[in-house]
């Protein structure tokens, strides 16, 4: 008698085979009668089958049902719609886009468009949904890379039904926007645009896509200037672009109170405020005094900032630009520095993590008042430093 072979019956696809097509598909149908979203992704198969124009009108007449729908959408129900927004969105990039991709732009740009009427329906303290949104921004901006002009007006259009939501998809999509259609886009845009915050977030962005440093620049407003972040940034991208004299006036808007940079003091009257200068802005006057070629300043001034935070980027920063053995003696004094810092654990950060750890264990030996002070990070420091300075990790155990 013949031998019978033995079937897994391990649930994979090699295995599921052997039921047979027709066994298979009384499964799905029967498994589909209880969910809905397996019912309408075998409908896309089908559709898929069927041919890019069936697929896109299978695929239109969802989206249509979710933008008409009114009813709320509680938090147990909101994973199942996020997994039906994303099988259709997988529909649209791997069976409609390779077969009919401006059909498939024009469905992405409806599919996009659902987002402010879900936002408003679905109870999401998670932000699950505007992060599906977002994720799937790098795939709509690759396909506009490949569209032609009629597909590129409808992405327009839409950009300005909602600049808002768009200019945080253009910021997410990274490189998958490129500078040729962010000009297109640019240019396709109406000059109304400018009127609105969002409209000019949106312009700023598609500019810096596209590599328009005057457009950008324009469209920052006085008081934006003000802030010295954003004051570091402009400068940044002039010092870049080798406009050094317009960096260094870039740097200086912060620094001189007026009404329009009031919210960037210290205090309420601007006169006598001082501004808040933070860590960009400061790495960016650096880099501009370098520019003018004051190095020497330049060094003093990372050397002061080192003094003042004991920051290793900083140091580092400063030791790389001195000759040989140079940076050794400046590395020494930097320690001994850092030795008597006011702030125990920022100098023990700095010497732990560097790393320098017979100066830390030495800080720890001259200083044990305050290594015995409870922190988190004690015991870390202490596993680090148990096996050459033991006498230093016990004063950090206790």
């Amino acid at each position: 008698m013949a031998r019978q072979t033995r079937l897994s019956t391990r649930l994979s696809a090699a295995s599921l085979v052997h039921l047979g097509a027709p066994r298979l598909a009384d499964l799905l149908i029967e498994a589909g009668g209880g969910n809905a979203n397996l019912k309408r992704r075998l409908r896309l198969e089908l559709a898929a089958e069927a041919g890019p124009d069936v697929l896109a009108l299978e695929i239109d007449k969802r989206i249509t049902a979710l933008a008409a729908a009114r009813t709320r959408v509680s938090w147990r129900k909101r994973g199942e719609l996020i997994e039906d927004l994303n099988a259709h969105l997988r529909m649209i990039l791997e069976r409609l886009s390779p077969e009919a991709p401006v059909e498939a732009l024009a469905v992405l740009i409806r599919w996009f468009d659902l987002y402010p009427g879900l936002a408003a329906r679905v109870k999401d303290t998670r932000g699950e949904l505007p992060a599906a949104f977002e994720a799937a921004a790098p795939d709509l901006f690759a396909l506009a890379e490949a569209g032609g002009d009629k597909a590129l007006q409808d992405l327009v259009a839409a950009l300005e039904r909602r600049p808002q939501d768009y200019g945080r998809w253009i910021s997410v999509a990274g490189e998958t926007l490129g500078p040729r259609t962010a000009r297109r886009l640019l240019d396709g845009l109406d000059a109304s645009a400018r009127k609105t915050p969002a409209g000019r977030n949106l312009l700023r962005r598609l500019a810096d896509k596209a590599g328009d440093l005057d457009l950008w620049l324009s469209l920052v407003t006085p008081e934006q200037a003000g802030s010295p972040d954003i004051a570091a940034d402009i400068a940044r991208r002039l010092l870049d672009a080798g406009r050094i004299a317009e960096a260094r006036a870039a740097l200086k808007v912060p620094l001189a109170p007026s009404p329009l940079n009031r919210r960037w003091t210290f205090g309420h009257n601007p006169k006598n405020g001082a501004p808040r200068l933070t860590p960009a802005w400061e790495a960016v006057s650096i880099d501009v005094l370098d520019a003018e070629g004051n190095r020497q300043e330049a060094q003093d001034l990372r050397w002061s900032l080192f003094e003042r935070d004991l920051s290793a980027p900083v140091l580092r920063d400063y030791l790389s630009r001195l000759p040989d053995f140079d940076d050794v003696e400046a590395l020494d004094r930097a320690f001994a520095y850092a030795s008597s810092y006011p702030d125990f654990e920022a100098a023990m950060r700095l010497l732990m993590d560097w790393p320098a750890h017979r100066e830390a264990a030495a800080l720890v030996l001259t200083r044990p008042r305050e290594a015995r002070q409870p922190r988190p990070i004690s015991a870390d420091w202490g596993s680090r430093l148990a096996q050459r300075y033991p006498e230093a990790a016990d004063i950090l155990a206790s």
